[in-house]
């Protein structure tokens, strides 16, 4: 069987032509990914402030911040709630079980009340063995859904908070099942969710108690919320950096057509959540992306990328279209086909996110364009005349550095053909020139200047290109009058070996003791 860890996909060097990292980053993006989403959008656990089926009586966002005393008071009476649950299990006389709902659903409340919920003053009066007991097989629907949703809001908490729930987890897992109500099934899928986000620990042992193929029959019916939540929590659950899950859940009768389903029909906030899985589907198994190319997964992004103008979409959809492109060759040489509309749509919705306002749109089209750029002559071609030049060089020089590392791997690709005999990329000098000519020289120089290591290795092979490869030798005269040599002197004794020679090689070869002697 052929391996699926990330270790074992490398692109080809033609994929890294300027700067040969390029083939480990669609699996670091699928482990940093989920910090940057999880900080600027959706945090990696969710606060359950109102229930699946849309009830709860706790006002919003008067209620977030609290006061040292207000929490001084919202310890002492959850509590005071935790005894008052212990009182209620424990009742047998008349209205036993509505005495067990009222007494969960005033902790629910007392947990749902703030943005920093007292979790801990709840652990300590003893909830989680209370609220297991209370996930029983037989329990009333509104004892199961008050009780998955306390422990929904425990999960949201601390990492030693989330560990708390460890004994629950079975119960909250067989919930899920079809004999489930779906309020309570949506609920247990929120409260794993909760628990899948705190980590890989946590994670490894929800799948090993079997969390993944019931959450992914929740995506298969078109109940939106569900398949919201359900979405979300396994988006949670595959992210690595293991890939077996990844390729576990693809491999699950029926969930690729209900991701393509969702893509092309549902409402956006929805698309969004399955447009998280696709994100790590397609950054951490070979398998998954191999599945996903085979199918319409590509039209259906771009369609969406043309669309939609929702911030939180436009990422995740950026993020799988680019590791759609970065994990399979098949992708960019048979379904991205020059002259193809699927191509031109692609190019149009990776211009419209450069030319958007939000810095992150514009590092995610980069990141994809440069992977297309890393293809075929066609597909560099495709690029360089499209809208998509100008805009890259105007930003190479004027957007934040993390922008202008990916702009610059799309331009040196545009440069560069597979690699020679002698291990150097072969040039496009048409495409070189004209990017020298319209100012990109100086953009490369200033990532050398850089102490990202990366991002000056970068700067330092597109100086090797024009140093090499300008027409009538021009290259180190180009060079030195962007103060290149300055740049590149810079690591004379530096560190990193690799940049010391690759530095000091260019300035013995083409700055030496002869350089200026015929002027």
């Amino acid at each position: 069987m052929a391996d699926d860890s990330p270790a074992s996909h490398r692109r080809d060097p033609i994929k890294s032509s300027v700067g040969n990292v390029a083939a480990q980053r669609r699996r670091q993006n699928a482990v940093t990914v989920g910090k940057e989403r999880r900080e600027s959008l959706v945090r990696a656990k969710r606060l359950c402030r109102v229930g699946p089926s849309g009830d709860g009586d706790v006002p919003g966002e008067e209620n977030d911040m609290v006061t040292d005393e207000e929490g001084f008071l919202l310890d002492a009476q959850t509590s005071s709630a935790v005894e008052d649950l212990k009182s209620a299990i424990a009742y047998q006389g008349k209205g036993a079980m509505q005495k067990r709902v009222n007494a969960l659903r005033e902790l629910r409340r007392l947990l749902s009340k703030s943005e920093f919920p007292p979790i801990e003053a709840a652990l300590k009066a003893g909830a989680i063995p209370l609220l297991v007991q209370c996930l029983s097989f037989g329990s009333p629907d509104e004892q199961l859904l008050e009780a998955a949703w306390c422990l929904t809001n425990i999960a949201a908490g601390k990492p030693e908070e989330t560990k708390a729930l460890l004994p629950a987890l079975p119960l909250l897992i067989a919930h899920l099942g079809e004999k489930s109500s779906l309020p309570v099934a949506e609920q247990c899928a929120w409260a794993l969710g909760n628990v899948a986000g705190e980590g890989e620990e946590l994670r490894n042992v929800l799948l090993s108690q079997g969390a993944l193929p019931p959450l992914a029959r929740m995506m298969l019916p078109n109940k939106g919320s569900t398949v919201r939540t359900a979405a979300w929590a396994l988006s949670n659950l595959i992210k690595g950096p293991d890939p077996k899950a990844a390729t576990e859940l693809i491999k699950v009768d029926g969930l690729l057509d209900a991701i393509l389903r969702h893509l092309r029909k549902s409402n956006e906030e929805l698309a969004t959540e399955v447009a998280w899985v696709v994100v790590y589907l397609s950054a951490l198994s070979n398998f998954a992306t191999g599945v996903l190319v085979k199918s319409d997964a590509i039209l259906l992004l771009v369609e969406r990328l043309a669309t939609s103008n929702s911030l939180q979409l436009l990422i995740p959809v950026l993020r799988s279209l680019g590791n759609l492109v970065a994990g399979d060759s098949h992708t960019t040489s048979t379904v991205l086909i020059p002259g193809h509309e699927i191509t031109d749509g692609v190019i149009k919705a990776l211009v419209k996110c450069l030319k958007s306002d939000h810095r992150v749109l514009k590092k995610e089209a980069s990141w994809v364009l440069s992977n297309i750029a890393a293809g075929s002559i066609e597909h560099k071609q495709l690029i360089y005349s499209s809208e998509a030049v100008p805009l890259l060089l105007r930003l190479l020089s004027t957007a934040p550095f993390d922008i202008r590392k990916e702009v610059a791997y799309v331009l040196g690709n545009l440069c560069v053909t597979p690699t020679g005999g002698d291990g150097k990329p072969n040039l496009i000098e048409e495409h070189l020139v004209s990017l020298v000519q319209r100012g990109c020289l100086s953009g490369f120089i200033d990532l050398v200047r850089s102490a990202d290591i990366e991002a000056a290795r970068l700067g330092l092979q597109f100086m090797e290109l024009v140093l090499r490869g300008m027409p009538n030798g021009d290259g180190p005269k180009l060079v030195e009058q962007e103060d290149g040599i300055d740049a590149m002197e810079r690591y004379q004794f530096h560190e990193n070996e690799d940049l010391r020679n690759m530095a000091n090689g260019l300035v013995d070869k083409y700055f030496g003791e002869n350089y200026g002697i015929d002027e």
